[in-house]
């Protein structure tokens, strides 16, 4: 799987975890350089826990809040631990 925005690929691994119809790619698969700091948004599901979100920029093109992942996830979401997904706003294929 490959994860592009502004035609750049930003993450590629043919380890990705499905989950709720969203590719969760493994970290170190992420090309850190594209990625922001957690920018402190945050969201909470009931069974995977509290969703850390990122900014992707490449070439001066930046989505807010596109990426994000699951720093402490809940024991049955244990599989996607930092692992990142994302927003339509990124190609995944």
């Amino acid at each position: 799987m490959k994860a592009v925005f502004n035609g750049q690929v930003i993450a590629e691994s043919d380890e990705t975890v499905v989950v709720e119809d969203n590719h969760y790619f493994p970290p170190q698969s992420v090309n850190s350089e594209f990625f922001s700091e957690p920018t402190g948004k945050s969201t909470y599901c009931p069974w995977k826990g509290d969703a850390s979100y990122r900014d992707v920029s490449v070439d001066g093109e930046t989505a807010a809040n596109v990426a994000w992942s699951y720093p402490e996830p809940k024991e049955k979401a244990a599989e996607i631990k930092d692992h990142v997904a994302f927003y339509p706003a990124v190609t995944v294929s």
